[in-house]
């Protein structure tokens, strides 16, 4: 768990040295970010039911392995394609790490150890998040680009030896049966999609790749909804949507998701490439708004048991709002002084927005419907990071082809430094051309205002909803310890409807919810990494309200 930790965010910080050594222009590089979200996204499901069918360590070691074969694969890679290939093998590896890495617990700890355990393996992951920037700042100053996936190998190799010889197998064949059918409408669906909004800026919006691309979208994930409408035990229970509660918090943590992921994507490229600084440089500048979304992590339970869900996830994501929009009037000559102020508060939005907005979404969920709750509620996240680094990532490439000044240039050089600001200042040293270097620089500046303009005026507009439609119960007496999809009210998990106690994320009164309140805190912000484990083990309120009806 550590690992997928820190791989949700040792990447970022590798993605313009990617686009200076591979060449890697931003289309590519939106794949190479995106190729782990959309196999993580559609493999998740079937990744849950193929471990209780067939065995739960089973299915762990061969994620496991899969991931190290990814991981292998990126230590040599030297074609922005084999890295697209390398993450999309590490996204289906962390697709059957993500779910059973918890739901193997319960067979080795009892009732009063369990949030304990639960509260450390959800603590690795939480300790990853900030770890990636800085170590892979650190290892792509001093190694070549592969050594970024190396650093997976030991701690992957170590997690396999351990499932061999510490784990018991558990299993449970009742468990419904894996839907190839779906899960390939689901890839096929949330692939073509990405693809059309990457390709759009490149190849024109309304070319035919890209129409095509969006119509077979709309077909693939229409069948895939009538598919699994008519079935008794579907692996997407898209009517749990139905329920007020589930659906506008549902909403709210995939806008966070969809804001989180694409501002990840954009800003390592202004500190690194813009601001000049290194790689390690690069990771440290990026702790602000990792320290803000810890102190939110740690604020956001108690919050919610005195004002309710409703008013600390609306103001959460008024706080992001008001974090992008000061953020879109970056200038080319600001220092990172102000880039500091407007991180924290970032951080400080997506902890208040998403760690309530992930608890409350499950308190929502009947007991029975915990499992397929859960379920859906991280695959909808999963996909809400996946098109905010394509949709936002598309931004900034379109707005910086059309501002760059290319004017005088020979075509070949005016393409190159077309594909990325990278390549703008590669064309610009070549040339000598300090002209070109600074268009380039403005050029990307405008793309990222952009970009963070629809991130301000996406998350306002959620906010506003959430306050006008979010269901706002508040604490009736009694508390249960409520996680995210992961932790032990997940699908898998012991409190999920396939563990052994066969208890809903409504349960009363679980007995781990004092003990994980104080682990949990400290874990919640896993809930923030794309593809990080996300078990939160806040108290929540509980209650008749709490149906969110």
């Amino acid at each position: 768990m550590l690992v997928l930790g820190f791989d949700g965010t040792i990447l970022n910080v590798a993605l313009p040295t990617m686009a200076s050594q591979l060449g890697a222009d931003t289309g590519e590089q939106q794949w190479i970010a995106d190729s782990y979200l959309v196999v993580l996204a559609a493999l998740m499901l079937p990744a849950g039911l193929l471990g209780d069918r067939f065995g739960r360590r089973r299915m762990l070691i061969t994620g496991l392995v899969i991931f190290l074969g990814g991981s292998l694969l990126g230590t040599v890679v030297d074609d922005p394609a084999l890295v697209i290939a390398a993450r999309a093998v590490m996204g289906a590896g962390a697709a059957l790490i993500m779910p059973l890495a918890m739901s193997v617990l319960p067979s080795l700890f009892g009732p009063d150890e369990r949030a304990t355990a639960v509260g450390a393996v959800s603590g690795a992951s939480a300790l990853g998040m900030p770890l990636g920037p800085i170590i892979g700042g650190w290892l792509l100053d001093h190694f070549w680009l592969g050594s970024v996936f190396l650093i997976n190998v030991p701690l992957v190799a170590i997690g396999i030896l351990a499932c061999v010889f510490l784990l018991p197998e558990t299993k449970d064949p009742a468990s419904p049966r894996v839907d190839t059918l779906s899960s390939a409408l689901t890839a096929l669906g949330l692939g073509v999609l990405v693809f059309g909004v990457i390709e759009g800026p490149q190849r024109g919006w309304g070319s035919a790749v890209v129409l095509g691309s969006f119509a077979a979208a709309v077909v693939l994930l229409v069948a895939l909804v009538l598919r699994e409408r008519r079935m008794a035990r579907p692996m997407l229970d898209l009517t749990l949507l139905g329920d007020r509660g589930f659906r506008w918090n549902a909403i709210a943590a995939t806008l966070v998701t969809f804001a989180l992921m694409g501002l990840l994507f954009v800003l390592p490229q202004y500190l690194q490439v813009i601001q000049g600084n290194d790689a390690f440089g690069t990771g440290l500048r990026m702790m602000p708004m990792m320290a803000g979304l810890l102190v939110a992590s740690r604020g956001a339970g108690p919050l919610v048991t005195r004002f309710g869900p409703r008013v600390v996830i609306s103001a959460g994501l008024f706080a992001l709002a008001f974090a992008a929009l000061l953020a879109s009037n970056t200038h080319l000559s600001d220092g990172y002084g102000t880039v500091a102020v407007w991180l924290v508060i970032a951080g400080f939005g997506f902890g208040f927005a998403l760690i309530p907005a992930m608890s409350n979404a499950l308190g929502a969920l009947p007991r029975d419907r915990a499992g397929s709750g859960s379920g859906l509620l991280m695959t909808l996240r999963q996909v809400g990071g996946a098109i905010g680094v394509a949709v936002l990532g598309s931004l900034v490439a379109g707005a910086y082809r059309a501002h760059l000044d290319t004017g005088g240039l020979p075509h070949d050089a005016a393409h190159a430094a077309g594909e990325s600001v990278v390549g703008g200042h590669v064309v610009a040293a070549e040339l000598g051309d300090a002209a070109l270097r600074h268009s380039a620089d403005a050029a990307f500046i405008d793309g990222m205002n952009l970009a963070l303009l629809v991130t301000g005026l996406a998350s306002l507009a959620a906010a506003l909803l959430i306050a006008a439609f979010l269901p706002n119960p508040r604490r009736a007496g009694r508390t249960v310890a409520i996680t995210t999809p992961d932790g032990p009210d997940g699908p898998d998990g012991p409190d999920g409807p396939d563990g052994p106690d066969a208890g809903g994320a409504t349960g009363a009164g679980a007995s781990s919810a004092s003990a994980s309140t104080a682990a949990g805190a400290k874990a919640t912000a896993a809930t923030t990494g794309a593809g990080a484990p996300r078990a939160a083990g806040h108290d929540v309120a509980s209650g008749p309200a709490d149906a969110g009806q």
